[in-house]
């Protein structure tokens, strides 16, 4: 009887904590050659056999890395497709609907640099049936910070279509010298910041006007009346500018 509790517990414990992951599961993916984290990750609901889908990867904040997979709910993507919002797109150019294959992996501390971003994306490339052309990238504060390296990073700004930049923290010194890679990979950047937080907001105007300065036209700045928080406005399929939503507008974008 104590041993079928026991099992009977394990398997109740085993089905809440799906629950509280939907429409997520929880993944590993390889960072380093020893190294691998958790993620998570949201396949389209009907796979269809030889087609693939646009890969969008979702980076957290500061106070989300940890050990806590959960915390990833609290902000970005993976919060809005968690309180059941649809992020599938109609892509403007083509006309076509998309579903994407969503994925969010938790850093142990702080964001993932571009080195780590590399190696999870060829992981999950050989895993699952990623259009390698339509691969974007997003995240806000020190996530931003993970964007704005990938993309100034020769390694991975060859495999980033288009991305969306929130809030960004600042960048090694190295990178703030690299955007012309930015540009050679013609990677179009939509960036949001706040008034009240103006080393954030700085960060966009100088991540931007620095891709501007080789090729102008591939940034895109918002500014909200709003701290170093809000995010989730944006994140929202709601939200539109110019009549596009954050996902309809990478959409539009590939290698």
């Amino acid at each position: 009887m104590r041993v079928f509790l026991i099992i009977t517990f394990m398997l109740q414990t085993a089905l809440l904590s799906a629950q509280d992951l939907k429409p997520f599961k929880q993944i590993e993916v390889q960072i380093t050659p020893w190294h691998r984290i958790p993620a998570l990750l949201k396949l389209p609901d009907n796979l269809k056999g030889g087609k693939r889908y646009p890969l969008l990867i979702c980076l957290h904040g500061r106070s989300i890395a940890g050990t806590d997979i959960t915390k990833i709910f609290r902000q970005g993507v993976a919060r809005q497709m968690h309180e059941g919002k649809n992020i599938d797109a109609v892509n403007k150019v083509d006309g076509k609907k998309y579903e994407f294959i969503v994925m969010a992996p938790l850093a142990t501390s702080w964001s993932l640099g571009p080195e780590h971003l590399d190696a999870a994306i060829t992981d999950v490339l050989k895993k699952y049936p990623i259009d390698s052309s339509r691969i974007y990238i997003t995240g806000y504060s020190a996530g931003g910070w993970s964007v704005a390296m990938a993309v100034t990073d020769k390694r991975t700004a060859k495999r980033v279509a288009a991305a969306v930049n929130m809030s960004p923290a600042t960048i090694d010194a190295e990178n703030l010298k690299s955007f012309q890679v930015t540009a050679q990979n013609n990677i179009h950047v939509w960036y949001f910041g706040g008034r009240e937080e103006p080393v954030f907001l700085g960060n966009c105007k100088l991540y931007a006007d620095s891709t501007n300065k080789y090729k102008p036209g591939l940034t895109k700045l918002s500014i909200g009346e709003h701290k170093h928080c809000c995010w989730e406005q944006y994140y929202n399929p709601s939200y539109r500018e110019d009549g596009m939503n954050i996902y309809e507008w990478l959409l539009q974008f590939k290698r």
